[in-house]
């Protein structure tokens, strides 16, 4: 019987993406093939996937520019699959919400693994009640520009946020009110695995509340649920 996780596989080598398509096919998986960005466009617009393999070099439009699109637009989890030479391709592809990726060459059950992973991780978070594709976000007495990656205070004075800051945030005010685990936050911030004892969310947690806590020691707006993670205790609204 065959799984109904339906996977996409976007590669211009047709030894890759058939030899993929066919060794998932085995496992259980629903697979399309597409050659390049384009036709992957047309099979996402007419077809439902639950995750996307996209190779990074291609001709014409390249898996970052189809990256880009998809998480603009959709919420489909992404494995890049890159070069070793691609190391800031990598990098930028995860900054653009990539929840993974593989490098070149790889086992095909290394990437089954992989993808295993990257559905149980996207299944178990809860739903986004604000996107953050909105330019902007009022959270509390903050506006959050999506565009500039910045806080915006009452005194309009703007905050610039880094890159794990803002995904930080990001993650908070998509789900509002909610209680995120660690592995939940590190899931969508860093799009990896995560390790029970990583402490790199708490590092992070510290570092944002410095920026919007009035009192950092006894922060009211990102509180700490022992036991169970962080939540972002106020309302949230697109403007």
């Amino acid at each position: 019987m065959q799984s109904a996780h339906h996977i996409l596989i976007v590669d211009d080598h047709r030894d890759i993406r058939e030899s993929l398509g066919k060794y998932l096919t085995q496992h259980d998986y629903r697979t399309s093939i597409a050659v390049d960005a384009a036709e992957a466009r047309k099979l996402i617009a007419a077809s439902a996937f639950d995750l996307v393999v996209l190779d990074i070099m291609m001709p014409g439009e390249d898996g970052l520019s189809l990256c880009q699109h998809l998480r603009q637009t959709t919420d489909l989890p992404i494995i890049l699959l890159t070069a070793v030479a691609e190391e800031t391709d990598r990098i930028v592809g995860l900054e653009m919400g990539a929840d993974d990726y593989l490098t070149k060459p790889f086992s095909p059950r290394e990437l089954l693994a992989r993808i295993k992973s990257v559905l149980r991780r996207a299944h178990s978070l809860p739903p986004r009640s604000t996107p953050t594709e909105t330019a902007k976000i009022r959270f509390g007495k903050w506006l959050l520009d999506v565009g500039q990656r910045e806080a915006i205070g009452e005194d309009q004075i703007a905050i610039p946020l880094s890159t794990a800051e803002f995904h930080l945030l990001s993650a908070f005010v998509e789900h509002p009110k909610m209680v995120l685990s660690r592995e939940q936050l590190l899931d969508i911030t860093s799009g990896r695995s995560a390790k029970v004892f990583d402490r790199a969310i708490d590092n992070q947690i510290s570092r944002l509340r410095k920026k919007l806590e009035d009192d950092p020691k006894k922060p009211t707006l990102i509180k700490t649920v022992w036991g169970g993670g962080y939540m972002l205790t106020c309302d949230v609204e697109p403007q």
